[in-house]
């Protein structure tokens, strides 16, 4: 099944019905599918290899992910806050190709040959030509239909292969067709480069969602639209929450978004006092935490509403502690822990989280499948399950500090500290040891108006974890790196620690 299919499936039941808004223009499904038609029939008598974007949320962001599939091309969305040489590098990887940018994104820019650049509006120009109905989408299930860069923080940036298989397999299993009222309304403030923003046109589409872009988040523009358009469903980034919460607190104002029922977040770890202080501003919406990776195009495993609501009210610890989670994998997916040796662990056994199942791509661009021989995908973070089922992330396999000889999982310390009542924030990374080789440092944010002082923080952690666990060294900022995604940074934590102190 080809990702356009799904789009055509809503033009077909739901012709009239508003499919995007975008800076107060909009366009119906049945609109939507005419002209991804227009411009997939242009894109391909250009004889192009890829579809680029380098651009914002816009109209041209659902045209162009459809338009490829009918042009039967590979979509590449780049991530536009790229240095120059990083976007000349990923550029050349891609000619020949029919590149949407934004002028200020390739102004000075070295073009490779065979680059045909257009605007976003130049693509909407071309969306509203004449096409042939019978126009099909192009290729078969296996080909490729979305291409993206990893963000390159260990080195080239790998191009994630994900197929139209892959992608349907997600909708499929995770989506019932038309399952949004006709008032429905979801919120896309994550940037298009990102494969939450890549599901979320899909995801929507097939269930008949209409979809309202945010350019460039600013918190109180997300809330206006949330009011304005009576957003019902949003996507966001810890940060993107956190900055939204933030917002209110300074003003001292309450959302006002009646119309706001469910929030889904994921993208990266979410401060437990961030999610707590959003359930209060929210009290009528339910939350959802969403794991996944961009190899398993998008979500596997979901924190429910009820466990989100269970977990605040509960007096039981373990009941608690799910806030913390990712909750259950989904239906359609397994996971398993494994560990350094590559044997499945038991429960609350820590160990490198892999996954199998139908959306799990597990590809990279001239390197094939990452998939072992029974289908199961290294995800390269590590977590355990516990005897429930519930997923808990300890973070990147290339994050885990290597003591003496003792693996230490950062993760574990965070949650220990994030439990300590002046504790806001707290990231920990290895430092260089001349003894150990490697020990822990922790970079902490505390509360407002909190006090804690070094030695009392190792002690609290050193009152429940073994020694080797207690940083040796501790920071204090007012606020963590985080990139757009909301991700920590610990190369730039790590950087902080062990640089020699400005004189």
């Amino acid at each position: 099944m080809n990702i356009a299919m799904a789009l055509e499936m809503a033009a077909e039941a739901f012709p009239d019905r508003v499919a995007v808004t975008s800076a107060g223009t909009s366009m119906t499904y049945a609109q939507l599918l005419a002209a991804a038609r227009s411009a997939g029939a242009a894109i391909r008598d250009s004889g192009c290899r890829y579809v680029g974007l380098l651009d914002i949320n816009s109209l041209a962001v659902p045209v162009a992910i459809f338009a490829s599939a009918y042009a039967g091309v590979p979509y590449v969305p780049m991530n536009y806050r790229l240095t120059k040489p990083e976007l000349e590098e990923l550029l050349g990887r891609i000619a020949p190709a029919f590149l949407i940018a934004d002028p200020a994104y390739v102004d000075g820019l070295s073009m490779p040959p065979g680059m045909r650049v257009v605007t976003r509006t130049e693509l909407l120009d071309l969306a509203r030509l004449p096409a042939p109905v019978d126009l099909a989408p192009a290729g078969e299930p296996h080909d490729t239909a979305i291409q993206l860069f990893t963000s390159g923080t260990t080195g080239k940036p790998k191009a994630a292969i994900l197929r139209h298989e892959h992608l349907m397999s997600y909708i499929l299993g995770t989506i019932d067709f038309g399952s949004a009222a006709e008032d429905d309304a979801v919120l896309i403030s994550v940037p298009p480069y990102h494969i939450a923003g890549i599901s979320a046109v899909l995801s929507s589409t097939y269930a008949g969602r209409r979809m309202v872009q945010l350019p460039n988040f600013e918190a109180a523009a997300w809330l206006d639209l949330c009011r304005n358009e009576r957003v019902t469903n949003a996507f966001v980034v810890p940060t993107v929450l956190s900055r939204v919460i933030d917002h209110l607190n300074a003003k001292g104002e309450q959302p006002g978004c009646p119309a706001l029922k469910a929030v889904a977040y994921g993208g990266g770890k979410m401060p437990l006092a961030v999610i707590e202080r959003a359930m209060e501003l929210f009290p009528e919406t339910g939350f959802t935490n969403a794991y996944g990776l961009t190899e398993t195009s998008s979500t596997i495993a979901i924190l429910d509403p009820d466990d989100h609501r269970s977990a605040i009210a509960g007096d039981d610890p373990a009941v608690r502690k799910r806030l913390t989670s990712v909750g259950k994998p989904i239906a359609t997916v397994e996971v398993e822990i494994r560990d350094d040796a590559g044997k499945a662990v038991g429960v609350n056994q820590p160990g490198e989280i892999f996954v199998r199942g139908g959306q799990v791509a597990g590809e990279y661009l001239g390197m094939g499948s990452m998939l072992d021989a029974n289908g199961w995908f290294p995800t390269r973070d590590r977590g355990y399950l516990d005897q429930y089922g519930y997923l808990y992330l300890d973070g990147r396999a290339d994050d885990v500090i290597v003591r003496g000889g003792e693996n230490i999982s950062p993760g574990e310390i965070e949650d220990v500290l994030l439990a300590h009542p002046a504790v806001l924030d707290v990231a920990i990374v290895a430092i260089p040891d001349e003894q150990w080789g490697e020990n822990v440092g922790a970079a902490v944010v505390l509360k407002e108006g909190a006090a804690a002082t070094a030695d009392e923080l190792q002690q609290w952690v050193k009152d429940r974890l073994r020694s080797s666990r207690v940083p040796a060294a501790i920071i204090f900022k007012d606020q963590l790196p985080y990139n757009e995604m909301g991700k920590i940074l610990r190369r730039v934590v790590k950087q902080e620690l062990t640089s020699p102190p400005a004189k």
